[in-house]
């Protein structure tokens, strides 16, 4: 049963039969996939310092954005690169997926890595977005991840698959 639909995503209520043959009730959430993007730039990065409702605080993270009906993730990362920091990528390399929190949602992040930046306003950001593009030396990012100032599990993950941790 579909208990909400709206642009980006939509809940539903099903009952799911369980491998060892038992079923449950589960609400699971069907947002649209979505990309990130972790832009190199010589021994700096580009972060965003972006201020986010839902925790009502600022957070480190990687430019990242939901694919648009019909986009082809690296179509997606290409402009979520130019609509949040500015820059357009020559190179851009997949680096995998990740599932956000199987737990309850479907959503698949695809991760991506991108060198050769070049300024770019082909793309404005959206209305709602607060957003500070920071460069951050890469040797830094390991203990800005082990002393909490890099909180954004799809930023961790980024890193991690960029970096080889």
């Amino acid at each position: 049963m579909e208990i909400f639909r709206g642009k980006r995503l939509w809940i539903e209520k099903r009952t799911i039969q369980l491998p060892q043959g038992t079923s449950r009730e589960k609400v699971i959430i069907h947002p649209s996939n979505a990309v990130a993007i972790f832009p190199v730039d010589g021994d700096y990065c580009k972060l965003l310092k972006q201020y986010r409702i839902a925790i009502d605080q600022y957070i480190y993270e990687a430019p990242a954005g939901t694919m648009e009906l019909g986009e082809e993730p690296e179509e997606t990362a290409r402009r979520e690169l130019i609509e949040e920091t500015g820059f357009a990528a020559q190179t851009i390399e997949p680096r995998g997926f990740i599932y956000t929190t199987p737990g309850f949602t479907d959503e698949k992040i695809f991760l991506f890595e991108a060198r050769d930046l070049l300024h770019s306003d082909e793309y404005v950001k959206d209305e709602d977005e607060i957003i500070e593009v920071v460069d951050i030396p890469t040797a830094h990012l390991r203990g800005m991840i082990r002393d909490g100032t890099i909180v954004d599990a799809k930023t961790i993950c980024l890193i991690y698959h960029c970096l080889g941790c």
